[in-house]
């Protein structure tokens, strides 16, 4: 196991990690920037070091500045969380080149399974499904016409070194096509530097479910059951559920080992996420993989009694995976609700500021992820997440009640939150009978959800 690892985040996944590593008995170093300064996971690291500025691409973004923390600190290993450097290939790299393990895959598996494209390719030699679309990268709109006239409007454009819906567009027509190719790659040049979109036909009202994967450097790998990510805005994610809803077991079972194929293809070790979408008909198609852990690793946490972020370490640093698959089960079920610090009636407008006071939900089965405090800026500069609320209860009803009454307790004072909104959408009929979809909320929202 190793003595010293750096976490090259902020936020409550710093927190956690810092945690994780305690428990483990293992050091932490943690860097931050002149906006952090005060932040609670800095107070709690063995050590802590100022990168930058405020802005992330003048902070958490350098990786010289990362590195150089990392060598002053005399650390065996980094921790990148999720975002940020987490899913950068080039980053993974110079960790190695530095003798500095990086806790995650290999930056070739990270590479090769952070290309869409290229994923699509392995995910067709482990036999699993995808969503009808190109064989490749698209050269121009006349070749993505071709395309979609084959395969049928609507269609996906997508990036493919996209996420978190940049270079994502939908067209239903010609007209909409041409105009959505050329938004889409402008879009995923300025944000990944990679031009390159291929095509998908547009599944209607789809689900989002994904599957929790692990994998050592011993060959093994699991699955760790599944995460139902439908309830979500323009495709940034809101509510995350485990087991998910109204999935029929067969199509559960067959996604789950489906993901596990896609891995051991790709030589993928380390925590890892391979997301599908579900059709009405319960059809299932792979469309990625995020190469890291992610925000709601918490509901899988809850109903495997599995801790992902010690599970992360040990496997980096060459421990094998203590248990198979069949000592995986899932018991109960986990709700996630993203707690953000937005005004979600001015159409989820960001709401920073200064925390005055807060009170936390607890009682059985409740669990509350975050890094803030009573006296807490939330700064400006980063993602407006604060927070994770998370229950665990027997079933599905009971889980929905004990999260009703979690985020009534919930209370942070000076700045507003979502968790109003949540509260309102954890009562819609559709979401309380488990009908879930990627358009859910915004047919909520159109209807009047407030």
């Amino acid at each position: 196991m190793y003595k010293r690892i750096l976490i090259a985040n902020r936020g409550e996944i710093a927190l956690r990690i810092i945690r994780a590593c305690r428990e483990l008995g293992v050091e932490t170093v943690i860097v931050y920037s002149e906006a952090d300064r005060d932040a609670a996971y800095v107070k709690m690291a063995d050590e802590a070091y100022c990168i930058g500025p405020p802005k992330s691409v003048q902070s958490y973004l350098k990786v010289d500045r990362v590195i150089s923390a990392a060598e002053i600190g005399n650390v065996e290993a980094i921790h990148p969380g999720y975002g940020f450097l987490s899913e950068n290939a080039q980053f993974n790299e110079v960790c190695r080149s530095c003798m500095i393990d990086f806790i995650g895959p290999s930056p070739e598996a990270m590479q090769l399974l952070g290309d869409k494209n290229q994923a699509r390719r392995i995910a067709r030699e482990a036999n699993v499904p995808i969503v009808p679309g190109s064989a490749g990268l698209l050269e121009d709109d006349k070749q993505a016409l071709r395309t979609a006239h084959e395969i049928g409007f609507p269609v996906l454009i997508k990036a493919t070194a996209g996420g978190g819906g940049k270079g994502m567009r939908v067209a239903g027509n010609d007209l909409a096509l041409k105009t959505g190719f050329s938004q889409a790659q402008n879009e995923a040049r300025a944000a990944f530097g990679n031009a390159g979109v291929y095509l998908e036909k547009y599944i209607e009202r789809p689900r989002h479910i994904e599957v929790q994967v692990l994998a050592d450097q011993h060959g093994n790998a699991v699955h760790l059951w599944e995460r139902d990510c439908s309830t979500q805005r323009r495709h940034q994610k809101l509510i995350e559920e485990s087991p998910a809803p109204n999935l029929p077991e067969a199509v559960r079972s067959a996604m789950c080992e489906a993901a596990v194929r896609l891995v051991q293809v790709a030589n993928y070790s380390n925590a890892g996420t391979v997301e599908f979408v579900v059709d009405q008909e319960d059809n299932y198609y792979f469309i990625e993989v995020n190469a890291r852990i992610q925000v709601e690793h918490p509901v899988t946490e809850m109903v495997t009694g599995i801790d992902l972020i010690k599970s992360q370490i040990a496997v980096s640093a060459g421990q094998p995976l203590p248990f198979t698959q069949e000592d995986i089960v899932q018991r109960g079920h986990a709700i996630e609700c993203r707690i953000n610090a937005e005004r979600w009636e001015r159409n989820f407008q960001p709401n920073p500021g200064r925390i005055e006071s807060v009170f936390f939900p607890g009682g059985m089965g409740v669990r509350f992820d975050s890094h803030v405090y009573a006296g807490y800026t939330v700064p400006p500069y980063y993602d407006s997440m604060i927070g994770k609320l998370i229950v665990h209860r027997a079933n599905r009803e009971e889980a929905i009640s004990c999260m009703l009454r979690a985020l009534d307790e919930l209370k942070l004072d000076g700045i507003e939150t979502t968790a109003s909104f949540h509260r309102r959408l954890m009562s819609h009929t559709e979401f309380v009978d488990g009908h879930v979809d990627t358009g859910l909320v915004e047919r909520a929202l159109a209807a009047g959800l407030a």
